[in-house]
Protein backbone atom coordinates (compact mmCIF):
# COMPACT_ATOMS: atom_id res chain seq x y z
CA UNK A 1 0.00 0.00 0.00
CA UNK A 2 0.89 3.35 -0.53
CA UNK A 3 3.07 5.48 2.24
CA UNK A 4 2.81 8.85 1.92
CA UNK A 5 4.91 9.91 4.67
CA UNK A 6 7.77 8.76 3.10
CA UNK A 7 10.26 11.51 1.71
CA UNK A 8 12.06 11.38 -1.50
CA UNK A 9 15.72 11.32 0.17
CA UNK A 10 14.81 8.17 2.04
CA UNK A 11 15.99 4.82 1.00
CA UNK A 12 12.33 3.34 1.00
CA UNK A 13 10.90 6.15 -1.66
CA UNK A 14 13.80 4.89 -4.18
CA UNK A 15 13.28 1.15 -3.52
CA UNK A 16 9.16 1.74 -4.16
CA UNK A 17 10.02 3.50 -7.03
CA UNK A 18 12.29 0.94 -8.57
CA UNK A 19 9.83 -1.53 -7.81
CA UNK A 20 7.12 -0.49 -9.40
CA UNK A 21 9.30 0.45 -12.44
CA UNK A 22 10.27 -3.22 -12.55
CA UNK A 23 7.11 -4.75 -11.96
CA UNK A 24 4.86 -2.19 -13.87
CA UNK A 25 7.05 -0.75 -16.48
CA UNK A 26 6.91 1.41 -19.23
CA UNK A 27 5.17 3.93 -16.64
CA UNK A 28 4.43 7.34 -16.34
CA UNK A 29 6.09 10.10 -13.75
CA UNK A 30 2.07 10.68 -13.52
CA UNK A 31 1.38 6.67 -12.67
CA UNK A 32 3.87 6.83 -10.23
CA UNK A 33 2.61 9.30 -8.46
CA UNK A 34 -0.71 7.71 -8.34
CA UNK A 35 0.56 4.31 -7.28
CA UNK A 36 2.81 5.45 -4.65
CA UNK A 37 1.51 8.43 -2.82
CA UNK A 38 4.26 10.91 -3.70
CA UNK A 39 3.94 14.12 -4.52
CA UNK A 40 4.79 15.09 -8.36
CA UNK A 41 8.07 16.97 -6.95
CA UNK A 42 9.35 14.41 -4.99
CA UNK A 43 8.29 11.62 -8.04
CA UNK A 44 10.75 14.07 -10.17
CA UNK A 45 13.22 14.35 -7.72
CA UNK A 46 13.43 10.66 -7.28
CA UNK A 47 12.97 9.98 -11.32
CA UNK A 48 15.79 12.55 -12.03
CA UNK A 49 18.53 10.87 -9.89
CA UNK A 50 17.72 7.24 -11.12
CA UNK A 51 18.12 8.78 -14.56
CA UNK A 52 21.65 10.24 -13.72
CA UNK A 53 22.69 7.30 -12.20
CA UNK A 54 21.52 5.03 -15.37
CA UNK A 55 19.14 3.17 -13.19
CA UNK A 56 16.34 3.65 -15.48
CA UNK A 57 15.86 5.07 -19.16
CA UNK A 58 13.40 7.10 -20.84
CA UNK A 59 11.69 4.76 -23.17
CA UNK A 60 9.23 6.86 -25.59
CA UNK A 61 5.83 8.71 -25.02
CA UNK A 62 2.16 7.83 -24.37
CA UNK A 63 0.16 9.80 -27.15
CA UNK A 64 -0.93 12.78 -26.39
CA UNK A 65 -4.46 13.34 -25.13
CA UNK A 66 -4.35 17.32 -26.21
CA UNK A 67 -1.92 17.83 -23.28
CA UNK A 68 2.40 17.54 -23.57
CA UNK A 69 3.27 13.65 -24.09
CA UNK A 70 3.52 11.47 -20.69
CA UNK A 71 7.56 10.29 -21.53
CA UNK A 72 7.25 6.21 -20.04
CA UNK A 73 10.28 5.06 -17.43
CA UNK A 74 12.32 1.06 -17.57
CA UNK A 75 14.61 -0.23 -15.95
CA UNK A 76 17.99 0.22 -17.47
CA UNK A 77 18.94 -3.75 -18.02
CA UNK A 78 22.29 -2.93 -18.91
CA UNK A 79 22.98 -0.53 -16.29
CA UNK A 80 24.28 -2.98 -13.76
CA UNK A 81 25.16 -6.92 -14.00
CA UNK A 82 25.32 -9.13 -11.20
CA UNK A 83 26.89 -12.63 -10.97
CA UNK A 84 25.74 -14.93 -8.80
CA UNK A 85 27.37 -18.57 -7.80
CA UNK A 86 25.85 -21.52 -6.27
CA UNK A 87 27.54 -24.15 -4.85
CA UNK A 88 26.55 -27.36 -4.66
CA UNK A 89 28.13 -30.89 -4.11
CA UNK A 90 27.85 -32.36 -7.39
CA UNK A 91 27.63 -28.80 -9.70
CA UNK A 92 28.58 -25.17 -9.07
CA UNK A 93 26.65 -22.57 -11.26
CA UNK A 94 27.69 -19.38 -12.47
CA UNK A 95 25.08 -16.94 -13.51
CA UNK A 96 25.39 -13.73 -14.79
CA UNK A 97 22.05 -11.16 -15.04
CA UNK A 98 21.33 -7.74 -16.54
CA UNK A 99 19.52 -5.54 -14.00
CA UNK A 100 16.14 -6.55 -14.80
CA UNK A 101 17.26 -10.40 -14.20
CA UNK A 102 17.40 -11.67 -17.62
CA UNK A 103 20.22 -14.17 -18.00
CA UNK A 104 23.02 -13.35 -20.23
CA UNK A 105 25.53 -15.63 -19.36
CA UNK A 106 25.92 -19.36 -17.62
CA UNK A 107 28.20 -22.01 -16.88
CA UNK A 108 28.42 -24.93 -15.23
CA UNK A 109 31.37 -26.35 -13.28
CA UNK A 110 32.41 -29.25 -11.46
CA UNK A 111 31.06 -29.27 -8.12
CA UNK A 112 32.75 -29.01 -4.16
CA UNK A 113 32.45 -32.73 -3.95
CA UNK A 114 34.92 -33.61 -1.19
CA UNK A 115 37.52 -31.12 -2.00
CA UNK A 116 38.38 -28.22 0.90
CA UNK A 117 36.87 -25.29 1.07
CA UNK A 118 40.07 -23.07 0.50
CA UNK A 119 40.88 -25.30 -2.83
CA UNK A 120 37.00 -24.65 -4.07
CA UNK A 121 37.30 -21.00 -3.25
CA UNK A 122 41.03 -20.61 -5.37
CA UNK A 123 39.40 -22.64 -8.55
CA UNK A 124 36.28 -20.28 -8.28
CA UNK A 125 38.44 -16.97 -8.15
CA UNK A 126 39.55 -18.16 -11.34
CA UNK A 127 36.75 -19.46 -13.00
CA UNK A 128 34.64 -16.50 -12.11
CA UNK A 129 37.73 -14.44 -13.75
CA UNK A 130 37.25 -15.91 -17.04
CA UNK A 131 33.37 -16.27 -16.66
CA UNK A 132 33.41 -12.93 -16.83
CA UNK A 133 35.99 -12.13 -19.45
CA UNK A 134 34.05 -14.35 -21.14
CA UNK A 135 30.62 -12.93 -21.29
CA UNK A 136 32.75 -9.25 -21.88
CA UNK A 137 30.88 -7.70 -18.65
CA UNK A 138 32.99 -4.99 -17.75
CA UNK A 139 34.26 -4.93 -14.00
CA UNK A 140 32.95 -2.03 -13.86
CA UNK A 141 29.33 -2.96 -13.94
CA UNK A 142 29.38 -5.50 -11.31
CA UNK A 143 29.28 -4.61 -7.89
CA UNK A 144 30.00 -7.52 -6.64
CA UNK A 145 29.35 -11.45 -6.59
CA UNK A 146 26.98 -13.63 -4.33
CA UNK A 147 27.47 -17.14 -3.04
CA UNK A 148 24.45 -19.15 -2.15
CA UNK A 149 24.52 -22.68 -0.55
CA UNK A 150 22.14 -24.70 1.18
CA UNK A 151 22.01 -25.24 5.11
CA UNK A 152 21.85 -22.85 7.92
CA UNK A 153 24.43 -19.57 8.15
CA UNK A 154 24.82 -16.38 9.33
CA UNK A 155 24.65 -13.79 7.03
CA UNK A 156 25.94 -11.03 8.65
CA UNK A 157 29.01 -12.61 8.49
CA UNK A 158 29.39 -14.65 5.69
CA UNK A 159 29.52 -17.60 7.57
CA UNK A 160 28.18 -21.12 6.89
CA UNK A 161 27.64 -22.81 10.05
CA UNK A 162 26.70 -26.22 8.83
CA UNK A 163 26.15 -27.49 5.57
CA UNK A 164 25.38 -31.05 5.26
CA UNK A 165 25.30 -31.34 2.12
CA UNK A 166 28.44 -30.23 1.73
CA UNK A 167 31.52 -32.09 3.73
CA UNK A 168 34.43 -29.88 5.32
CA UNK A 169 31.87 -26.77 4.92
CA UNK A 170 30.97 -26.04 8.80
CA UNK A 171 31.71 -22.97 10.27
CA UNK A 172 33.58 -21.49 7.16
CA UNK A 173 34.10 -17.87 7.01
CA UNK A 174 32.69 -17.65 3.22
CA UNK A 175 32.53 -13.92 2.38
CA UNK A 176 35.68 -13.17 4.09
CA UNK A 177 37.87 -15.79 2.30
CA UNK A 178 36.15 -15.35 -1.04
CA UNK A 179 36.98 -11.25 -0.86
CA UNK A 180 40.19 -12.07 -0.23
CA UNK A 181 40.62 -13.79 -3.09
CA UNK A 182 38.51 -12.58 -5.46
CA UNK A 183 39.14 -8.79 -4.36
CA UNK A 184 35.73 -7.54 -4.25
CA UNK A 185 32.77 -7.24 -2.24
CA UNK A 186 31.00 -10.78 -1.28
CA UNK A 187 27.57 -11.33 -0.70
CA UNK A 188 26.43 -15.10 0.95
CA UNK A 189 22.98 -16.20 1.58
CA UNK A 190 20.85 -19.22 1.87
CA UNK A 191 20.07 -20.71 -1.92
CA UNK A 192 16.11 -20.80 -1.50
CA UNK A 193 15.90 -17.36 -0.26
CA UNK A 194 17.98 -16.56 -3.78
CA UNK A 195 16.14 -18.59 -5.34
CA UNK A 196 12.97 -16.62 -4.35
CA UNK A 197 14.17 -13.11 -4.85
CA UNK A 198 15.62 -14.03 -8.18
CA UNK A 199 11.74 -15.23 -9.12
CA UNK A 200 10.50 -12.11 -7.46
CA UNK A 201 12.92 -9.96 -9.88
CA UNK A 202 12.82 -11.46 -12.97
CA UNK A 203 9.25 -12.08 -13.18
CA UNK A 204 8.10 -8.72 -12.48
CA UNK A 205 6.48 -9.88 -9.44
CA UNK A 206 4.38 -6.68 -7.47
CA UNK A 207 6.03 -5.12 -4.48
CA UNK A 208 2.17 -5.63 -2.96
CA UNK A 209 2.10 -9.35 -3.25
CA UNK A 210 2.87 -12.02 -0.65
CA UNK A 211 5.21 -13.94 -2.58
CA UNK A 212 6.79 -17.05 -2.08
CA UNK A 213 9.32 -19.99 -3.58
CA UNK A 214 9.57 -23.27 -2.81
CA UNK A 215 13.46 -24.80 -3.42
CA UNK A 216 13.63 -28.61 -4.20
CA UNK A 217 17.31 -29.24 -4.25
CA UNK A 218 19.74 -31.40 -2.53
CA UNK A 219 17.46 -30.60 0.22
CA UNK A 220 14.08 -28.43 0.70
CA UNK A 221 13.58 -24.49 1.83
CA UNK A 222 12.10 -21.63 1.18
CA UNK A 223 12.03 -18.03 0.62
CA UNK A 224 9.36 -15.42 1.36
CA UNK A 225 9.22 -11.39 -0.22
CA UNK A 226 6.55 -9.21 1.50
CA UNK A 227 6.52 -5.69 0.52
CA UNK A 228 9.26 -5.84 -2.53
CA UNK A 229 11.83 -7.25 0.76
CA UNK A 230 12.83 -11.09 1.68
CA UNK A 231 11.64 -11.58 5.02
CA UNK A 232 14.78 -12.80 6.04
CA UNK A 233 13.58 -13.38 10.35
CA UNK A 234 16.58 -12.47 12.88
CA UNK A 235 19.39 -14.95 11.27
CA UNK A 236 18.39 -14.75 7.73
CA UNK A 237 17.50 -18.20 8.13
CA UNK A 238 13.23 -17.70 7.53
CA UNK A 239 11.00 -20.34 6.16
CA UNK A 240 12.56 -23.34 6.23
CA UNK A 241 9.66 -25.56 5.17
CA UNK A 242 12.18 -28.63 5.05
CA UNK A 243 11.73 -28.40 9.03
CA UNK A 244 8.34 -28.77 9.45
CA UNK A 245 8.09 -31.95 11.60
CA UNK A 246 4.82 -33.80 9.12
CA UNK A 247 6.23 -37.18 11.07
CA UNK A 248 6.71 -37.26 14.58
CA UNK A 249 7.50 -40.60 14.79
CA UNK A 250 9.51 -39.91 11.76
CA UNK A 251 13.59 -40.56 11.33
CA UNK A 252 16.02 -38.28 12.97
CA UNK A 253 17.33 -34.96 10.87
CA UNK A 254 20.35 -33.04 11.00
CA UNK A 255 18.74 -30.07 12.51
CA UNK A 256 17.86 -31.67 16.05
CA UNK A 257 13.87 -32.25 14.95
CA UNK A 258 12.88 -35.59 14.04
CA UNK A 259 10.08 -36.49 11.16
CA UNK A 260 10.86 -33.10 9.57
CA UNK A 261 10.00 -32.68 5.30
CA UNK A 262 13.77 -33.44 4.56
CA UNK A 263 14.07 -36.74 5.89
CA UNK A 264 10.62 -37.75 4.49
CA UNK A 265 10.55 -36.34 0.80
CA UNK A 266 13.82 -34.45 -0.31
CA UNK A 267 15.06 -36.29 -3.30
CA UNK A 268 17.43 -38.00 -1.68
CA UNK A 269 15.47 -40.13 0.56
CA UNK A 270 13.44 -40.99 -2.06
CA UNK A 271 15.63 -42.06 -4.24
CA UNK A 272 17.16 -44.27 -1.38
CA UNK A 273 13.69 -46.09 -1.35
CA UNK A 274 13.82 -46.08 -4.91
CA UNK A 275 17.25 -48.23 -4.60
CA UNK A 276 15.58 -50.22 -1.94
CA UNK A 277 13.05 -51.52 -4.28
CA UNK A 278 15.34 -54.29 -6.93
CA UNK A 279 11.93 -53.88 -8.99
CA UNK A 280 12.43 -50.22 -9.20
CA UNK A 281 16.26 -50.09 -9.50
CA UNK A 282 16.36 -52.42 -12.75
CA UNK A 283 13.27 -51.47 -14.72
CA UNK A 284 14.68 -47.70 -14.48
CA UNK A 285 18.79 -48.69 -14.61
CA UNK A 286 19.05 -46.91 -11.45
CA UNK A 287 22.75 -46.68 -10.16
CA UNK A 288 23.72 -47.12 -6.46
CA UNK A 289 26.87 -45.42 -7.21
CA UNK A 290 25.62 -42.77 -9.43
CA UNK A 291 24.90 -39.35 -8.16
CA UNK A 292 21.85 -38.55 -6.28
CA UNK A 293 20.15 -35.84 -9.16
CA UNK A 294 21.00 -38.49 -11.74
CA UNK A 295 18.66 -41.10 -10.34
CA UNK A 296 16.46 -38.74 -9.03
CA UNK A 297 16.02 -37.71 -12.93
CA UNK A 298 15.31 -41.27 -13.61
CA UNK A 299 13.02 -41.75 -11.49
CA UNK A 300 11.14 -38.27 -12.18
CA UNK A 301 10.62 -39.01 -15.97
CA UNK A 302 9.22 -42.79 -15.25
CA UNK A 303 6.72 -41.17 -12.51
CA UNK A 304 6.06 -38.43 -15.43
CA UNK A 305 5.93 -41.26 -18.03
CA UNK A 306 3.22 -43.56 -16.21
CA UNK A 307 5.69 -45.97 -14.41
CA UNK A 308 3.11 -47.18 -11.69
CA UNK A 309 5.85 -47.72 -8.56
CA UNK A 310 8.18 -44.10 -9.65
CA UNK A 311 5.03 -42.34 -9.73
CA UNK A 312 3.99 -43.38 -6.35
CA UNK A 313 7.47 -42.76 -4.59
CA UNK A 314 7.17 -38.99 -6.66
CA UNK A 315 3.96 -38.44 -6.05
CA UNK A 316 4.08 -39.38 -2.46
CA UNK A 317 7.38 -36.58 -2.23
CA UNK A 318 4.81 -34.18 -3.82
CA UNK A 319 2.14 -34.97 -1.37
CA UNK A 320 4.21 -34.50 1.60
CA UNK A 321 5.37 -31.26 0.16
CA UNK A 322 2.15 -29.52 -0.68
CA UNK A 323 0.98 -30.19 3.20
CA UNK A 324 4.62 -28.14 4.01
CA UNK A 325 3.70 -25.55 1.48
CA UNK A 326 -0.33 -25.30 2.92
CA UNK A 327 1.09 -24.42 6.71
CA UNK A 328 3.58 -21.41 4.75
CA UNK A 329 0.68 -20.46 2.52
CA UNK A 330 -1.33 -20.39 6.03
CA UNK A 331 1.29 -18.34 7.73
CA UNK A 332 2.49 -15.88 5.35
CA UNK A 333 -1.08 -15.86 3.76
CA UNK A 334 0.45 -15.56 0.45
CA UNK A 335 -0.81 -14.70 -3.36
CA UNK A 336 1.62 -16.47 -5.51
CA UNK A 337 4.05 -19.43 -4.54
CA UNK A 338 6.49 -20.53 -7.27
CA UNK A 339 8.30 -23.99 -6.92
CA UNK A 340 11.64 -24.39 -8.03
CA UNK A 341 15.05 -25.78 -7.67
CA UNK A 342 16.22 -29.23 -10.10
CA UNK A 343 13.66 -31.51 -7.98
CA UNK A 344 11.09 -30.21 -9.80
CA UNK A 345 13.17 -30.59 -13.41
CA UNK A 346 11.61 -32.76 -15.01
CA UNK A 347 8.49 -33.94 -12.46
CA UNK A 348 7.47 -30.64 -11.61
CA UNK A 349 3.86 -30.77 -12.75
CA UNK A 350 3.38 -34.02 -10.48
CA UNK A 351 4.80 -31.03 -7.48
CA UNK A 352 2.38 -28.20 -8.54
CA UNK A 353 -0.87 -30.27 -9.21
CA UNK A 354 -0.53 -31.46 -5.54
CA UNK A 355 0.34 -28.35 -4.12
CA UNK A 356 -2.79 -26.87 -5.96
CA UNK A 357 -4.58 -29.34 -4.21
CA UNK A 358 -3.88 -29.05 -1.05
CA UNK A 359 -4.21 -25.35 -1.26
CA UNK A 360 -7.98 -25.80 -1.97
CA UNK A 361 -7.98 -26.10 2.01
CA UNK A 362 -6.46 -22.77 3.16
CA UNK A 363 -7.08 -20.64 5.46
CA UNK A 364 -7.95 -17.66 3.48
CA UNK A 365 -9.52 -19.09 0.43
CA UNK A 366 -12.69 -17.79 0.41
CA UNK A 367 -11.27 -14.33 0.51
CA UNK A 368 -8.46 -14.93 -2.46
CA UNK A 369 -6.81 -17.35 -4.41
CA UNK A 370 -3.19 -18.44 -4.67
CA UNK A 371 -1.38 -18.56 -7.78
CA UNK A 372 0.98 -21.67 -8.04
CA UNK A 373 2.99 -21.85 -10.74
CA UNK A 374 6.96 -23.53 -11.70
CA UNK A 375 9.78 -22.23 -12.45
CA UNK A 376 10.59 -21.23 -16.11
CA UNK A 377 14.42 -21.86 -14.80
CA UNK A 378 14.19 -24.62 -12.15
CA UNK A 379 17.65 -25.67 -12.08
CA UNK A 380 19.68 -22.05 -12.33
CA UNK A 381 16.90 -19.90 -9.93
CA UNK A 382 19.30 -19.51 -7.01
CA UNK A 383 21.86 -18.86 -9.65
CA UNK A 384 19.88 -16.36 -10.67
CA UNK A 385 18.81 -15.31 -7.26
CA UNK A 386 22.34 -14.96 -6.36
CA UNK A 387 22.63 -12.33 -9.27
CA UNK A 388 19.32 -10.66 -8.19
CA UNK A 389 20.93 -10.07 -4.62
CA UNK A 390 23.92 -8.23 -5.70
CA UNK A 391 21.80 -5.63 -7.39
CA UNK A 392 18.59 -5.81 -5.63
CA UNK A 393 21.13 -3.94 -2.68
CA UNK A 394 21.93 -1.45 -5.22
CA UNK A 395 18.61 -0.57 -7.12
CA UNK A 396 16.22 -0.52 -4.40
CA UNK A 397 18.74 0.15 -1.08
CA UNK A 398 16.73 -0.85 2.24
CA UNK A 399 15.66 -4.01 0.13
CA UNK A 400 18.46 -6.34 0.32
CA UNK A 401 21.87 -6.36 1.98
CA UNK A 402 24.41 -3.57 1.30
CA UNK A 403 27.59 -4.88 -1.40
CA UNK A 404 30.87 -3.25 0.67
CA UNK A 405 34.54 -4.75 0.42
CA UNK A 406 35.99 -5.58 4.04
CA UNK A 407 39.44 -6.15 2.26
CA UNK A 408 42.15 -3.55 2.19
Amino acid sequence: MARPQATPESPGSRALVVDLIRSAGPISRTELTTATGLTQPAISLIVRKLLDDEVIVEAGTVPSTGGKPRRLLDINRRARHGVGIQLGFESVTLVATDTNGGVIARERLPGVGTEQPTKVIARLTESVRAFMDAADIPVTSVQGVAVVIPGPMRSNAGIITEAPALPHWREVSLQEEFEAALRMPVLVDNDASAAALGEFWSRGVSRYSAFACVYIGSGIGAGVVVDGALFRGSSSNAAEVGHITIDRRGPACFCGNVGCLEVIAAPRIVVARALDDEDITDSLSLDKHAPVAQNWELLSRAAVGGHVKAQALVTDSAHAVAGAVLTLTNLFDLDEIVLSGPGVATAGSIFVREVRTALERAFARNAHSTLVDLSINPTDSAAIGAAALTLQGQLAPGHGPALRFAGP
